[in-house]
């Protein structure tokens, strides 16, 4: 019998003069910064095609991104450093990066939806902004949609840049993931500055290499 695929209702939106959409990128890798987006949507001026970002093309995505950045009434991207993420752990590290996201948009939301199940607490001048998570927000809020994809542009971005820095790590193609051959990369060149130590691949490979040279 085949599996009955989970449906969602349409997203009714808060009774609110300006939104902010928020989305991440980055929390599954095993190195560089977790990337946050928040973006504000000019509803005289909308923007076709915003989607979840993992369904787009690199190519429909890098175009859309340029979009966005035109025509949006603000967006700005958050993050937090894999020093940050093993101080915090990925949850608390990503729910930091999505207040640095808010807090540099231009123009001050009064509500804010949040892909997944959580929001962090958005303060302003001592008062908090409003907040909503939404579960798969990314394929039902265009706020949203507009967040993953710049979001993601960033971080992909910044991952074809670190390949040139460092080409033998494969970077470019997995973007950071526990993919095999990524493991089989951090085992035979050893563990960057940008990794995060914390995640277990990382910390077996380093506990790996402890033990080696203490035995030698």
């Amino acid at each position: 019998m085949p599996a009955v695929k989970k449906t969602f209702e349409p997203f009714e939106y808060p009774v609110a003069y300006c939104v902010a959409g928020v989305d991440e990128v980055g929390r599954g890798p095993l190195v560089g910064d977790v990337v946050t987006a928040a973006v504000i949507l000019d509803p005289d001026n909308p923007i076709e095609g915003l989607m979840d970002s993992k369904k787009l093309s690199d190519k429909k995505r890098q175009l859309l991104s340029v979009e966005i950045k035109q025509r949006a009434i603000a967006w700005s991207i958050g993050r937090a450093s894999p020093e940050e993420i093993d101080t915090l752990n990925i949850l608390h590290a990503t729910m930091l990066a999505m207040q640095r996201a808010v807090q540099g948009l231009a123009v001050l939301p009064d509500y804010v939806l949040v892909d997944g199940n959580r929001c962090p607490t958005f303060a302003h001048d001592g008062g908090v902004i409003a907040c909503q998570s939404v579960v798969k927000g990314d394929a039902r809020v265009a706020e949203i949609s507009a967040a993953s994809i710049l979001a993601k542009v960033a971080r992909d971005d910044e991952m074809i840049a670190l390949d040139k820095l460092y080409p033998y790590y494969g970077f470019a193609q997995h973007k950071g993931y526990p993919t095999k051959l990524h493991l089989e990369k951090i085992i035979e060149h050893g563990v960057l500055d940008c990794y995060r130590r914390s995640f277990k691949p990382v910390a077996n490979v380093l506990a790996n290499a402890a033990t080696h040279n203490k035995n030698n």
